[in-house]
């Protein structure tokens, strides 16, 4: 009976004692909590620069000028170029093909006794209407001569037969000089279908040549693309030729050819007036001229070849570049005030690159940005950071040279 009035007084005061015990250890509400701070956090200086808006694209390798030989005359081939082969290359003004030429020698030889007869006849006519100017003289008519009593269209007719005599005779030299066939330019055979003794019809193709003096690559590129690049106006870029200069974008083509990274200079010579209905794109036409004798290891350009392109764009001043994870979603970046505080500050991007950002509004020279991709930071937070190396253009710079092709 006593164990049932002696054990609720017990818990009773147990209670008691754990709610004083607890009341005792609570914190004074007047005391401020400890300030928190972030974990160390890498900061780099922003640094405005110069920067070249390059642009990247690819395309394939296709000759300027590429033709059909096409025979004028018909005959038997009765002479090959020995560069008359697949793949070799021929010097302009080379005869790459030789027509049978003995129907066309005598055609000349027909032409030339036409000539002479003609010549004959206009002596003869000649002489019959000077002798009808002296016989009417002499007579002494009273009335004036008629054209054909002085024999003057037989004259003129005799003319007008030397005159077509001679043409046939230009004609028939023309025709023999088809027979030797001329390379219009220096490159080379790409095809062919004939061989020495064969028998060809004139408008007939028997080979495709290309020139080899000047390579084209068609680049497609964006709408955003084509804001980065400076197009001049072509009407002043004509006479800036004449004067030794081209202020047209240059454009690099780098592929790898015989184990080692091959690097060709050329310029954009010229854009579609139409924007492909299908993928939405422009394209710039790139021409690479042969030969560049400034690169002694260089490969020559083959048509087919897949190549990458990057094309020198507008050059830009106060662009600041900043690693992409120096940038959240918002487009915002963390800036460290002289508190040592975080501060988040929007900004304006300019182009979005593999490994940067470049920003051109929202950013002032020497500011400190925080680096690290640190989601817990917010704003006013005190942090303690290390002030990394910003990326320079000595360290990363956007341009291209002939030595190497800089990582976007």
């Amino acid at each position: 009976m006593k164990l049932k009035i002696i054990l609720p007084v017990i818990i009773l005061l147990c209670g008691m004692g754990i709610a004083w015990a607890l009341i005792a250890i609570q914190p004074d509400p007047g005391q401020p909590e400890p300030s928190k701070t972030a974990p160390p956090v890498d900061v780099i200086r922003a640094v405005p620069q110069h920067i070249t808006l390059n642009v990247h694209a690819q395309g394939i390798i296709m000759p300027r000028t590429e033709i059909d030989l096409v025979p004028e005359v018909t005959g038997r081939i009765t002479r090959l170029h020995p560069a008359f082969v697949t793949g070799d290359t021929f010097i302009k003004g080379d005869i790459l093909i030789t027509i049978d030429p003995r129907d066309y020698d005598l055609a000349i030889t027909n032409a030339e006794a036409q000539v002479a007869e003609a010549k004959h006849r206009l002596a003869l006519e000649e002489a019959e209407s000077e002798q009808a100017h002296h016989e009417w003289k002499t007579l002494g008519g009273k009335h004036s001569p008629t054209p054909l009593m002085l024999r003057e269209p037989q004259l003129a007719e005799a003319r007008a037969k030397l005159k077509a005599a001679k043409a046939s005779l230009e004609q028939a030299r023309l025709q023999r000089s088809r027979c030797d066939w001329r390379a219009p330019f220096t490159g080379k055979i790409r095809s062919r279908t004939v061989g020495q003794g064969q028998y060809v019809q004139s408008g007939n193709p028997v080979a495709r040549l290309f020139a080899t003096d000047t390579a084209e690559v068609r680049l497609p590129l964006s709408m955003d693309q084509l804001n980065y690049l400076e197009w001049p106006d072509y009407s002043d870029n004509r006479k800036s030729e004449q004067a030794g200069t081209d202020n047209r974008p240059r454009v690099f083509l780098t592929a790898r050819l015989a184990g080692t990274q091959q690097i060709w200079e050329g310029r954009i010579v010229r854009i579609d007036n139409a924007v492909d209905e299908t993928t939405g794109l422009i394209h710039a036409v790139a021409e690479i001229r042969y030969p560049q004798k400034n690169h002694d290891n260089q490969h020559q350009l083959l048509p087919g070849l897949f190549v990458n392109a990057h094309i020198e764009g507008r050059r830009l001043d106060n662009i600041f570049r900043l690693p992409r994870e120096a940038v959240n979603a918002n487009r915002q970046v963390l800036l460290i005030d002289e508190d040592e505080r975080i501060h988040m500050q929007p900004i304006g991007i300019l182009r979005i690159e593999t490994d940067y950002v470049l920003v051109n509004e929202g950013l002032d020279a020497n500011d400190l940005v925080v680096a690290s991709a640190i989601t817990s930071l917010r704003e006013g937070i005190k942090v303690k950071f290390k002030l990394v190396e910003p990326v320079t253009k000595h360290q990363q710079d956007n341009t291209v040279s002939l030595s190497g092709i800089a990582k976007p």
